[in-house]
């Protein structure tokens, strides 16, 4: 079953890979009333199509277009024509306005009172939260006609205490989380042309999990992040920290040893560092990293930590008592293989490259792209945790669902890249997105930024040049 967000994911992705949502719309309308001529009585009688605002209204636009031959159709608008939201609605309204009859829904009961069938197009998977008037009162007199009712994609309200009861559904691509026969009736899968690559790749309508923030909010309230790394190495911390701060985090800080602290708090004043006691991580600078775990919503650890045998005991006695999700990115990986116990209670990503996976899992990584995605989401699913396999085309998995990426390029070698990914992920993991869609967005966004940089820059591209274009894609694909 298809989740709502999932349905947009699509739809975008699709027309990212060529595919147009009006082009969608057409084949969805044109299949709902071949569906609806195959199964009801309705040649030369009288069918009523209730539109709503926005692009289930406008399917139901496409359905009366193909109908209005065949039957005698007569649109419902829900709202006055000058509502209609959807730009994609609004040009197929055009198409039908002067040779279908269109009516507004005052007294919808008698209008719908002798049709013999009714088609619901007016919310879809648009709806949030309960169902409100004037839909309350629309739904009522559709469920309480005694015409056949078909919905198209979803009954509007599915999920609320107040839904469409059709006799059936033509739902599109796949059936919809929360459908069955007993809130949809029969359910007809259409395929309305969404390339298969929409639903197996990664593109710009990952986006549709960024929270937007809210014109209200205050410093702080849209993700605060602690990355802990350095010692042996000082850029590594500094390349995830600056990446967070382009994927929109409020505030990052950044607990580093004595020996890299004034480095890293001289490479941008937006960090907010924490001086560690030793040279390198230790178990002495738990006490202190308690203290600002409980001020954050998400930690990064691992990002130029170095080898140290007691840098590696403590990554995982801090491992242990975080109770925030985690990246487990770079030096943190390897103490983590053998300690893969203190993951079973947590939640996050783990950022392996091939080698890397291995040592995790004790498994090489398969040549083949499709034994490698089963291996990863084995290993996942085996582990607990969502998996971001990087690698030329990068593996996410939480061990049931997978999305593969193939933003990037063969410059992205460069050193840096790693820790940049890992800071798009922890700013998603900060503002509260799940760890898989957490991955997702960071593996799109760090490939694409890449590969604008690579456009530029060609083989001679940095990392700090790919974090200098996160904010481009974002303002690209964040609607």
């Amino acid at each position: 079953m298809l989740p709502f967000k999932e349905v947009k994911v699509l739809d975008i992705n699709a027309s990212y890979l060529g595919v147009p949502t009006i082009q969608l719309m057409e084949n969805a309308g044109k299949g709902t009333s071949e569906v609806a001529l195959e199964k009801f009585d309705i040649k030369g009688k009288k069918v009523v199509i209730i539109c709503g605002p926005g692009n289930n209204g406008g399917d139901g636009f496409v359905v009366a277009r193909y109908l209005q031959e065949k039957c005698k159709v007569q649109v419902v608008l829900v709202k006055p024509k000058e509502k209609i939201r959807s730009e994609i609605a609004k040009a197929n309204f055009q198409k039908i306005k002067d040779s279908v009859e269109i009516f507004d829904a005052s007294n919808l009961e008698e209008k719908i009172e002798d049709a013999e069938l009714v088609i619901d197009a007016m919310l879809g998977i648009g709806i949030s939260g309960e169902v409100k008037e004037p839909y309350l009162s629309y739904i009522k007199a559709i469920n309480t006609s005694k015409a056949k009712v078909l919905s198209i994609d979803v009954p509007s309200g599915l999920g609320t205490e107040n839904a469409v009861n059709p006799n059936m559904t033509v739902t599109f691509h796949d059936i919809k989380e929360g459908m069955s026969k007993d809130n949809s009736g029969e359910m007809v899968v259409v395929d309305i042309g969404i390339p298969k690559e929409a639903e197996k790749f990664l593109g710009p309508g990952e986006f549709v999990f960024y929270p937007i923030p809210n014109v209200d909010s205050h410093k702080g309230e849209n993700g605060r992040l602690l990355i802990i790394g350095g010692g042996p190495y000082t850029g590594a911390p500094a390349l995830a920290g600056l990446a967070a701060y382009r994927m929109g985090v409020d505030l990052v800080h950044i607990a580093t040893p004595a020996k890299t602290y004034q480095v890293i708090a001289s490479y941008s004043p937006n960090f907010i560092v924490h001086k560690l006691n030793g040279d390198v991580l230790i178990n002495d600078d738990l006490t202190i990293l308690r203290n600002w775990v409980d001020k954050v919503e998400a930690v990064i650890i691992g990002p130029g930590l170095g080898e140290n045998k007691k840098t590696s005991e403590a990554i995982i006695d801090f491992i242990k008592f975080c109770q925030k999700p985690l990246v487990i990115d770079a030096d943190a990986i390897k103490p983590v293989a053998s300690n893969l116990e203190v993951l079973k209670k947590h939640t996050g990503v783990i950022t392996p490259h091939a080698g890397e996976f291995k040592i995790l899992s004790g498994e090489k990584i398969q040549p083949d792209l499709e034994k490698r995605t089963e291996q990863v989401r084995a290993f996942a699913q085996k582990i607990g945790f969502t998996i971001l396999q990087k690698g030329n085309i990068d593996i996410i998995s939480d061990g049931e669902k997978i999305k593969l990426n193939r933003t990037g390029n063969p410059a992205m070698t460069v050193g840096g890249t790693g820790d940049v990914l890992a800071g798009l992920a922890g700013a998603m993991l900060s503002k509260g997105v799940s760890p898989f869609n957490s991955a997702r967005i960071a593996a799109f966004t760090n490939g694409m930024a890449g590969d604008l940089t690579f456009r530029d820059l060609g083989y001679s591209l940095m990392s700090t040049d790919i974090i200098d274009r996160i904010p481009t894609i974002i303002k690209w694909f964040l609607k």
